[in-house]
């Protein structure tokens, strides 16, 4: 229980945002992150060590020119919640549709050059990942109970399929950051970043 006391936030919120859900599949690379397997056969993530990874991950990219930073996400309901993110932090985006080349072909209109790539899933964000790989740029990515953490350097269990489990991990990291470079406290945050806003679809 002790552990909970220090959660960034109350264990149920993290719960009732499904954010601890994983599938129904577990790769060999994410039994680590398991905390136990569901009657219904659903994974379920360790909330501690998600916590824990979201205050680390929030220190690591610290480290970055936030402009370099590059945040991705092919999933519908991680788009808008990665671009929240991205404005927050001061980070660039790029939601829906990766375009192939866009970090290896200098010639395309969509090329960038970042230093660090942020995936909201590695299965989804293939072509980004792959990309990312070949520049040799540090990745870390939201990762669910089935993904392969072959090219993921740091990885962030949770579901990264639910709308809202995926609005409060970004809400949350991003408030991390920015409580990290001294820009915000969670009181700030919270009236400032309505987290239902960052669930809508819209």
């Amino acid at each position: 229980m002790s552990e909970e006391m220090n959660l960034l936030l109350p264990f149920e919120s993290y719960e009732e945002n499904a954010v601890n859900i994983g599938t129904q599949q577990k790769s060999a690379d994410m039994a680590r992150f398991i905390e136990r397997v569901r009657e219904d056969g659903l994974y379920l993530l360790d909330v501690n060590i998600t916590d824990s990874r979201i205050r680390l991950i929030a220190e690591f990219l610290n480290r970055y020119d936030p402009t370099r930073i590059m945040v991705v996400s092919a999933r519908q309901y991680g788009q808008r919640p990665a671009r929240l993110f991205s404005e927050a932090i001061g980070a660039n985006a790029a939601v829906g549709r990766f375009i192939p080349g866009s970090l290896t072909n200098p010639v395309l209109r969509s090329y960038v050059e970042p230093d660090i790539l942020f995936v909201t899933d590695p299965a989804a964000d293939q072509q980004a990942l792959r990309e990312a790989v070949n520049s040799g740029l540090p990745i870390v990515g939201i990762v669910d109970a089935n993904n392969n953490l072959r090219n993921v350097d740091i990885a962030l269990p949770a579901n990264n399929k639910g709308r809202r489990s995926l609005a409060l991990v970004y809400w949350l990291l991003a408030r991390e950051v920015l409580k990290a470079r001294g820009q915000m406290t969670d009181e700030d945050w919270a009236a400032s970043q309505d987290l239902e806003e960052w669930q809508s679809t819209f």
